[in-house]
Protein backbone atom coordinates (compact mmCIF):
# COMPACT_ATOMS: atom_id res chain seq x y z
CA UNK A 1 0.00 0.00 0.00
CA UNK A 2 1.62 3.06 -0.95
CA UNK A 3 -0.33 5.73 1.34
CA UNK A 4 0.51 9.84 0.48
CA UNK A 5 0.32 12.11 3.66
CA UNK A 6 -0.80 15.47 3.44
CA UNK A 7 1.69 18.32 3.36
CA UNK A 8 -0.08 19.99 6.55
CA UNK A 9 -0.11 16.94 8.31
CA UNK A 10 3.90 16.55 7.70
CA UNK A 11 4.02 20.18 8.23
CA UNK A 12 2.42 20.64 11.91
CA UNK A 13 5.08 18.38 13.51
CA UNK A 14 7.45 21.15 13.37
CA UNK A 15 10.84 19.18 11.94
CA UNK A 16 14.45 20.49 12.58
CA UNK A 17 14.53 20.03 8.75
CA UNK A 18 11.68 23.33 8.26
CA UNK A 19 14.16 25.37 10.66
CA UNK A 20 16.90 24.32 8.43
CA UNK A 21 15.46 24.82 4.58
CA UNK A 22 12.63 26.88 4.91
CA UNK A 23 13.27 27.93 1.34
CA UNK A 24 12.38 24.66 0.10
CA UNK A 25 8.95 23.32 -0.57
CA UNK A 26 7.22 20.41 0.49
CA UNK A 27 6.86 18.12 -3.08
CA UNK A 28 5.38 14.68 -1.21
CA UNK A 29 5.07 12.96 1.05
CA UNK A 30 4.65 9.00 1.76
CA UNK A 31 4.42 6.63 4.72
CA UNK A 32 6.40 4.05 4.16
CA UNK A 33 5.22 0.44 5.20
CA UNK A 34 7.81 -0.36 7.93
CA UNK A 35 5.92 -1.08 11.35
CA UNK A 36 8.36 -0.99 14.26
CA UNK A 37 8.98 -0.24 17.81
CA UNK A 38 9.99 3.36 19.15
CA UNK A 39 13.88 2.36 18.97
CA UNK A 40 14.01 1.12 15.32
CA UNK A 41 14.92 4.39 13.44
CA UNK A 42 18.71 3.62 13.35
CA UNK A 43 17.43 0.55 11.54
CA UNK A 44 15.25 1.84 8.89
CA UNK A 45 18.07 4.49 8.48
CA UNK A 46 20.16 1.76 7.39
CA UNK A 47 17.99 -0.19 5.71
CA UNK A 48 17.98 3.17 2.92
CA UNK A 49 21.27 3.96 3.22
CA UNK A 50 22.80 0.43 2.57
CA UNK A 51 21.15 0.93 -1.37
CA UNK A 52 20.23 -2.54 -2.05
CA UNK A 53 20.25 -4.60 -5.04
CA UNK A 54 19.18 -2.13 -7.88
CA UNK A 55 17.45 -5.78 -9.46
CA UNK A 56 15.31 -5.26 -6.78
CA UNK A 57 13.37 -2.05 -8.88
CA UNK A 58 10.74 -2.73 -11.09
CA UNK A 59 11.98 -2.84 -14.62
CA UNK A 60 10.25 0.87 -15.45
CA UNK A 61 11.74 1.98 -12.37
CA UNK A 62 15.58 1.11 -13.18
CA UNK A 63 14.54 2.21 -17.45
CA UNK A 64 13.45 6.15 -16.30
CA UNK A 65 16.60 6.29 -13.71
CA UNK A 66 18.56 5.00 -17.45
CA UNK A 67 16.80 7.52 -19.43
CA UNK A 68 16.94 10.44 -16.94
CA UNK A 69 21.03 9.76 -16.37
CA UNK A 70 21.70 9.45 -20.12
CA UNK A 71 20.10 12.79 -20.70
CA UNK A 72 21.80 14.28 -17.76
CA UNK A 73 24.98 13.41 -19.08
CA UNK A 74 23.89 14.44 -22.16
CA UNK A 75 23.23 17.99 -21.05
CA UNK A 76 25.36 18.33 -18.21
CA UNK A 77 23.19 18.11 -15.38
CA UNK A 78 24.80 16.01 -13.33
CA UNK A 79 28.71 17.72 -14.05
CA UNK A 80 30.55 18.25 -10.72
CA UNK A 81 30.53 21.88 -11.19
CA UNK A 82 26.41 21.75 -10.51
CA UNK A 83 26.42 19.84 -7.58
CA UNK A 84 26.76 20.14 -3.15
CA UNK A 85 29.77 22.66 -2.36
CA UNK A 86 29.67 24.55 -5.83
CA UNK A 87 26.37 25.42 -7.61
CA UNK A 88 24.67 25.78 -4.29
CA UNK A 89 26.21 25.79 -0.62
CA UNK A 90 25.59 22.69 1.95
CA UNK A 91 22.42 22.77 4.36
CA UNK A 92 25.10 21.79 6.94
CA UNK A 93 26.33 25.16 6.54
CA UNK A 94 23.12 26.13 7.79
CA UNK A 95 22.78 23.56 10.60
CA UNK A 96 22.64 25.22 14.57
CA UNK A 97 25.09 24.13 16.65
CA UNK A 98 23.30 20.95 18.14
CA UNK A 99 22.94 19.51 15.09
CA UNK A 100 25.89 20.35 13.72
CA UNK A 101 27.75 18.55 16.99
CA UNK A 102 25.31 15.48 16.49
CA UNK A 103 25.86 12.37 14.01
CA UNK A 104 26.08 13.30 10.78
CA UNK A 105 24.63 9.97 9.32
CA UNK A 106 25.43 8.37 6.44
CA UNK A 107 25.27 8.77 2.86
CA UNK A 108 23.46 7.00 0.09
CA UNK A 109 25.19 3.92 -1.06
CA UNK A 110 25.73 3.98 -4.65
CA UNK A 111 23.85 7.15 -4.80
CA UNK A 112 24.45 10.83 -5.09
CA UNK A 113 22.72 12.10 -1.99
CA UNK A 114 25.05 13.34 0.96
CA UNK A 115 23.61 13.09 4.39
CA UNK A 116 23.05 16.47 6.36
CA UNK A 117 22.04 15.16 10.14
CA UNK A 118 20.74 12.74 11.87
CA UNK A 119 18.61 12.76 15.34
CA UNK A 120 16.55 9.64 16.83
CA UNK A 121 13.96 10.22 14.78
CA UNK A 122 14.86 12.50 11.78
CA UNK A 123 17.69 11.87 9.01
CA UNK A 124 17.95 14.63 6.04
CA UNK A 125 20.17 14.16 2.76
CA UNK A 126 20.50 16.76 0.09
CA UNK A 127 21.55 16.35 -3.90
CA UNK A 128 22.15 19.44 -6.13
CA UNK A 129 22.11 19.08 -9.66
CA UNK A 130 21.74 21.78 -12.90
CA UNK A 131 18.16 21.65 -11.94
CA UNK A 132 17.57 21.45 -8.60
CA UNK A 133 18.56 21.22 -4.70
CA UNK A 134 16.37 18.27 -3.13
CA UNK A 135 16.32 17.03 0.19
CA UNK A 136 15.20 13.25 0.98
CA UNK A 137 13.97 13.41 4.64
CA UNK A 138 13.50 10.35 6.46
CA UNK A 139 11.40 10.29 9.81
CA UNK A 140 9.68 8.15 12.36
CA UNK A 141 6.28 8.47 13.74
CA UNK A 142 3.26 6.45 15.22
CA UNK A 143 0.88 5.21 12.82
CA UNK A 144 -1.84 5.41 15.13
CA UNK A 145 -1.85 1.37 14.80
CA UNK A 146 0.14 0.74 18.39
CA UNK A 147 3.78 0.86 15.94
CA UNK A 148 5.67 3.59 14.43
CA UNK A 149 6.94 3.73 10.88
CA UNK A 150 8.63 5.48 8.45
CA UNK A 151 8.00 8.56 6.59
CA UNK A 152 9.56 10.18 3.97
CA UNK A 153 9.09 13.54 2.75
CA UNK A 154 10.69 15.22 -0.11
CA UNK A 155 11.46 19.09 -0.28
CA UNK A 156 12.86 20.87 -3.25
CA UNK A 157 14.33 24.62 -4.67
CA UNK A 158 14.31 24.65 -8.06
CA UNK A 159 17.28 26.55 -10.26
CA UNK A 160 14.80 29.09 -11.83
CA UNK A 161 12.49 28.39 -14.50
CA UNK A 162 14.33 25.70 -16.05
CA UNK A 163 14.00 23.87 -12.38
CA UNK A 164 10.56 24.50 -12.40
CA UNK A 165 9.89 23.13 -15.70
CA UNK A 166 11.47 20.39 -15.19
CA UNK A 167 10.08 19.66 -11.70
CA UNK A 168 6.65 19.42 -14.01
CA UNK A 169 7.81 17.44 -16.62
CA UNK A 170 8.91 14.28 -14.51
CA UNK A 171 5.70 14.86 -12.22
CA UNK A 172 3.95 11.88 -13.99
CA UNK A 173 7.20 9.77 -13.92
CA UNK A 174 7.75 10.51 -10.02
CA UNK A 175 3.68 8.89 -9.12
CA UNK A 176 3.56 6.11 -12.01
CA UNK A 177 6.65 4.85 -11.14
CA UNK A 178 10.00 6.51 -9.04
CA UNK A 179 7.91 6.61 -5.71
CA UNK A 180 5.88 3.12 -5.86
CA UNK A 181 8.85 1.19 -6.52
CA UNK A 182 10.55 2.68 -4.52
CA UNK A 183 8.80 2.30 -1.97
CA UNK A 184 8.08 -1.27 -2.59
CA UNK A 185 11.47 -2.02 -2.25
CA UNK A 186 12.08 -0.61 1.12
CA UNK A 187 8.83 -2.65 2.28
CA UNK A 188 10.05 -5.83 0.99
CA UNK A 189 13.36 -5.30 2.63
CA UNK A 190 11.84 -4.18 6.02
CA UNK A 191 10.16 -7.13 5.86
CA UNK A 192 12.74 -9.62 4.70
CA UNK A 193 14.86 -7.91 7.72
CA UNK A 194 12.30 -8.86 10.37
CA UNK A 195 11.88 -12.21 9.19
CA UNK A 196 15.58 -12.71 9.93
CA UNK A 197 15.61 -10.66 12.96
CA UNK A 198 13.02 -13.29 14.03
CA UNK A 199 15.14 -16.54 13.00
CA UNK A 200 18.38 -15.25 15.41
CA UNK A 201 15.84 -15.31 18.38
Amino acid sequence: MHMRISKNAYLSSNWRIQEIASDFRVEDVWELPTPGGPDEFPRLVQEISSGGDSRQFSRSFRVLFTIRWAIGTLLGWDKPDTGIGVRVRSLRDRLPDDLRAGPRGPDLHGKPFRSVYLTEREWASELANRTVHTVMHIVWVPNGRGKYTGQMAVLVKPNGLFGRLYMIAILPFRYLGVYRSLISVIGRRWQHSEKERGASY
